[in-house]
């Protein structure tokens, strides 16, 4: 009998201490209504050069018609990329780490192996180098995969500060005329901050001039990425 009574002694506070805090919330939300406030929406952007350029490296066979082993492009393009001033150990790395070379039958007779690479690049210099040096020596298959901005966290809280300075600036603006002063912010909400352009990574123009016999890159681009931030402020009017 004596543990029905407390049982019931606490389910009663329990239903009192709820009601308490529900009228609580009920108060601070109606008191966040019923003053005056002011709300705006502002966005901001920018444009970043990417600085961290993905390279897809394919050796196969095939490009030399089976004259040359993968073992020995693998070896050839090393040699390139270390006198265009590229740290293999840090830059290059296998695509498929499950295995070292795949196989692809041709004829009954034969098998040609290939390989794939990634090679990470920090400007389109040396991409347009890269892509140039390996073609002289019979590799052709290169493509670019991603671009990517390696301060790109730092700079979306950069672009949130400037959209909250904006969105405070507008409210000042509409508030002006009406004789009134804007008063601390009530509501702050982070509506959209990231990449617009989601296809970055495009090449957008190659440019190569003869010096000799030798092709020279004059100048190769890459679609900027472009990064925005909107906010949406609640301000109190006084």
């Amino acid at each position: 009998m004596k543990n029905i009574v407390q049982q019931k002694l606490v389910l009663r506070y329990l239903v009192l201490f709820l009601l308490i805090t529900s009228l609580k919330n009920y108060g601070q939300n109606k008191n966040f209504i019923d003053q005056p406030y002011l709300e705006t929406t502002a966005r901001v952007d920018t444009l970043v050069t990417p600085d961290r350029i993905y390279l897809s490296i394919l050796i196969t066979e095939a490009d030399t018609k089976g004259k040359a082993s993968v073992e020995k492009l693998e070896n050839k393009m090393a040699d390139k990329l270390e006198t265009l001033g590229i740290d293999t150990e840090k830059q290059l790395t296998l695509s498929d780490l499950a295995s070292n070379f795949k196989k692809y039958f041709l004829r009954k007779a034969d098998v040609q192996k290939d390989k794939e690479y990634s090679l990470l690049v920090y400007d389109a210099v040396t991409a347009g180098n890269v892509i140039l040096g390996l073609e002289s020596i019979g590799i052709s298959n290169v493509n670019l995969t991603k671009t990517e901005y390696s301060q790109l966290e730092n700079l979306k809280i950069i672009l949130r500060q400037l959209a909250v300075k904006e969105a405070k600036k507008q409210a000042e603006a509409m508030v002006l005329p009406l004789d009134q002063q804007l008063g601390s912010a009530l509501f702050i909400s982070d509506l959209n901050t990231g990449i617009l352009n989601r296809y970055q990574g495009r090449v957008a123009e190659v440019k190569v001039f003869k010096d000799g016999d030798k092709d020279q890159p004059v100048e190769i681009e890459f679609e900027k990425i472009e990064v925005e931030s909107t906010v949406n402020v609640k301000f109190s009017i006084q």
